[in-house]
């Protein structure tokens, strides 16, 4: 099991590999995290030892001093049903605190540090430049279920590493490889191994070929790991070597004084944007439809499309205003389900179906920063676990959105989790796209924040350099409708600007049922008193 994860998270996806995709080869300088560089406290050491494609003898990695990158968030993931994603190269930033990983037991124990989070169901390759073996680019991706494609995705992600380093004159000395993925059922972590080392030896062999020799390649499954490259049973056992018990390496001791943060597993975190099923799922989907059938006669009307994107954007702002009074607390699955309470399936119908919209969507991208961040991102979360049933698709609107707010909050790990979803849905979803690569070759988000707050000045007549417009300012124009279950006019508050209705059952008061409980979200819960 993976250590990284949250002890009451279980994700129920029987799905444990991902399709495969052709990566696309991409740089992403991650926030800082724990130090890059070589060993420190040693004489230099000469560099790693360099083999033909054809030379498959093992190399020792204890005497390759290796360290992590500065980045937290490498890979773009897979999406909640397990699809393929482009991969991720991450560049590493030089740092003046180094950290030096000695063995195989302190690969294995960087990876979740070196990527942000803990890759379950992946194959990963890290890139070492420099004598001493600094941490450098890293791809990512599903393992897929057909072998009869291993040697495809093993020539492609090699060549993805390689080229990309190339292109930014940083070709790699040597590779690292890891390959991750819980055991089936009846499986154990020694049958994973076994039955992935053909998939290990065509990754070495594909690296080999490009002049890059793989120094250590490393499965990682059921709480061991085992070394596909070490011969020698004393040090690297048939049966495995448990892994370090987590935040007692060196590793999470340089990744916590850094404060740096793995956020569980992949699974884990695509669990959050994953859309609901069972009765639940049936009533939204129920409701999607007739909103959608409501929808197309007022989209006729004269000035139909801007009288419901006006009404979508003050649902929106009346909706995270809601989320900002009532911020939950405890395990992600628990924040996640009092999220879920505050949002009715209506007011979640039409939102869903307003953000199709392309002005409305990048209207609303402009709640990217500020106090209206933090819920704008739970309240495109809650959005994307709606799109139940035949409306999956419709999902990657509020996926792109919760992408573009993590990345504008320097959460490179979650924006690339939930722009991997967005695009597994549709690929050719422009927005998307063009935030996966800005991502991945490390732009700054500041050019594109100055253009949404531009973009809110000319909408609303707001003084320049005023901040993106929070949950409050959202107001309801003549001809709209006000969110469900929230009649009453809107107020003006004290800085001369219409505020949304509150967030609550009434002034002053949490969405309980006044014993302390927090009632589930549906239709009609908001308009009791």
């Amino acid at each position: 099991m993976n250590p990284h994860s949250e002890p009451s998270k279980r994700t129920t996806d029987s799905d444990s590999t991902a399709q495969p995709a052709a990566p696309t080869p991409s740089h992403t300088p991650g926030p800082s995290e724990p130090p890059a560089s070589a060993d420190s406290h040693r004489a230099p050491e000469p560099a790693p030892p360099t083999r033909s494609a054809d030379d498959s003898r093992p190399l020792d990695p204890a005497n390759t001093p290796t360290t992590p990158a500065d980045t937290t968030s490498p890979s773009a993931p897979s999406s909640p049903a397990h699809s393929s994603a482009p991969a991720d190269a991450v560049p590493a930033p030089v740092s003046e605190t180094q950290v030096t990983l000695r063995s195989p037991a302190e690969l294995a124990d960087a990876l979740p540090y070196l990527m942000g989070f803990y890759p379950d169901d992946s194959v990963v390759l890290v890139a070492l430049h420099g004598d001493r073996g600094r941490f450098g680019g890293r791809v990512r991706l599903g393992i897929p279920s057909d072998t009869t494609q291993w040697p495809d995705v093993a020539d492609q992600l090699a060549d993805c590493l390689v080229n990309a380093g190339k292109e930014r004159d940083a070709r790699p000395e040597a590779i690292l490889v890891y390959l991750c993925q819980e055991p089936a059922q009846g499986e154990s972590g020694k049958d994973v191994k076994d039955r992935l080392r053909p998939l290990a030896q065509r990754l070495r062999t594909a690296c080999g070929a490009l002049d890059v020799p793989v120094l250590e390649a490393l499965c990682l499954s059921n709480g061991r790991f085992w070394s596909y490259c070490c011969p020698d049973f004393r040090c690297c056992p048939a049966e495995g070597t448990p892994m370090v018990m987590p935040g007692t390496s060196v590793m999470a001791a340089a990744a916590a004084y850094a404060g740096m943060q793995v956020r569980g597993s992949l699974k884990e975190m695509e669990a959050r944007l994953t859309p609901r099923t069972g009765r639940r799922a049936v009533e939204q989907e129920k409701t999607l439809d007739t909103a959608a059938g409501a929808l197309v006669p007022r989209m006729l009307e004269r000035d139909g499309a801007a009288a419901v994107r006006q009404n979508t954007l003050a649902l929106a702002g009346a909706m995270i205003h809601r989320f900002r009074q009532d911020t939950p607390s405890g395990s992600n699955r628990a924040r996640d389900a009092c999220d879920d309470a505050l949002i009715t399936d209506a007011e979640a119908a039409d939102l869903i179906l307003g953000l199709q919209d392309r002005v409305t969507r990048d209207r609303a991208a402009e709640w990217m920063d500020g106090s209206a961040a933090a819920p704008a991102l739970r309240l495109w979360r809650a959005l994307a676990r709606r799109c139940a049933g035949g409306y999956a698709e419709h999902a990657v609107a509020p996926l792109t959105l919760a992408g573009w707010v993590c990345w504008s909050t320097e959460d490179g790990p979650s924006a690339r989790v939930a722009l991997s979803c967005a695009l597994s849905l549709d690929p050719e979803y422009t927005f998307a796209q063009l935030l996966h690569r800005a991502i991945n070759e490390g732009l700054d988000p500041e050019p594109l924040r100055r253009c949404l707050r531009e973009q809110h000045h000319e909408a609303t007549g707001t003084a320049d350099g005023e901040p993106t417009p929070d949950a409050g300012s959202a107001t309801t124009t003549e001809g709209t409708r006000r969110p469900a279950g929230r009649p009453g006019p809107t107020r003006r508050g004290p800085a001369r600007r219409l505020r949304g209705p509150r967030g609550s059952t009434g002034p002053g008061t949490r969405s309980t049922d006044g014993r302390g409980r927090r009632r589930t979200g549906r239709d009609g819960d908001r308009s009791r008193r």
